[in-house]
């Protein structure tokens, strides 16, 4: 049996798992290990328990990290890994995001239709995402959104049972599940991502240095870049978890395309923003979410009010 290097952290799903294989086999290359020398240690969390009602309704993204951080804090863990689109902007002061692994595909996939235009009339569509929804209803109005929670098998089945005509997933997610087949893509022209999508991030706690130097090693510099940059506009938007909010930031050389938007609930109205700043600034997109915040509607203003 391998000597066991690093205590690792994650949620049980069949996708937290297939990620928290991803950082323990990225960590083995990178320092020589053997296999098992990152031991990995399952922790439910509220958000795998609660699956009758919406995340926001019941303690929003934290529901996903709290166990987690608490073996964390607790020394019973060294890392934890995390979705980063599920990890709330205001952390710990105590813990860090010190490396991620290089960003997946971004995009969502429709299940159910082979595009937006082809759902039928009326069609009910499950998400548990304030984002997708807004989005959905402002390009199809017609369509019957209903909340639709679980992980990926569980919002796939019922999606063949019939409970729901179509659902909409992240590509990246089907991908690490080996499902590349499952769905059709929609571009980020159609529907900008959720900030953070297709990341995952590996936290420590920031005065454990041993850990902070050993996951240098496997820290991609333009993921963690744009994300970080993402992290940045959701976290000066502040809003809750109902919030509709999507970014996408893409690292040429030194800069960092950026792009975002802002729904209303019913995505009848929108704002969108583009803008370009260097790598690691991100006093940029905290300063274009309070301008967008500044020139957009009430629908969408009041949404990011506390």
């Amino acid at each position: 049996m391998s000597e066991i290097q690093i205590r690792l952290g994650t949620r049980g799903s069949p996708l937290a798992l297939a990620q928290a294989h991803m950082v323990a086999a990225a960590l083995e290359a990178a320092h020589g290990w053997k296999k098992g020398a990152v031991a990995i240690h399952t922790v439910k969390t509220s958000g795998d328990r609660i699956q009758d009602r919406p995340l926001a309704d019941v303690g929003g993204k934290a529901l996903w990290t709290k166990e987690l951080d608490v073996a964390l804090l607790a020394g019973d863990t060294d890392i934890s890994v995390h979705s980063m689109k599920d990890v709330e902007s205001e952390r710990p002061d105590i813990l860090v995001i010190a490396a991620m692994l290089p960003r997946a595909d971004v995009r969502d996939r429709l299940i159910g239709a082979e595009s937006i235009a082809a759902l039928a009339a009326g069609a009910t569509v499950g998400t548990s995402s304030p984002r997708r929804a807004a989005q959905l209803r402002g390009k199809r109005p017609d369509l019957n959104i209903v909340t639709l929670r679980g992980n990926v098998d569980t919002r796939l089945a019922k999606r063949e049972s019939g409970e729901v005509d179509a659902t909409l997933l992240a590509a990246a997610g089907l991908d690490r599940l080996g499902r590349k087949d499952v769905g059709s893509t929609i571009g980020v022209d159609e529907m900008l991502p959720a900030p953070a999508q297709g990341a995952v991030g590996i936290e420590c706690r920031g005065d454990d240095k041993r850990v902070v130097e050993l996951l240098k090693a496997i820290d991609h510099r333009d993921t963690h870049a744009a994300v970080m940059a993402e992290r940045a506009y959701t976290r000066a938007l502040g809003g809750t978890c109902h919030s509709p909010v999507a970014a996408l930031a893409i690292v040429d050389g030194d800069r960092v395309d950026f792009r975002c938007e802002l729904l209303s609930e019913d995505g009848a109205e929108r704002i969108d923003g583009r803008a370009r700043f260097a790598v690691g600034d991100v006093d940029g997109p905290a300063a274009l979410a309070r301008e967008m915040l500044a020139d957009a509607p009430a629908s969408i203003r009041l949404l990011f009010e506390a």
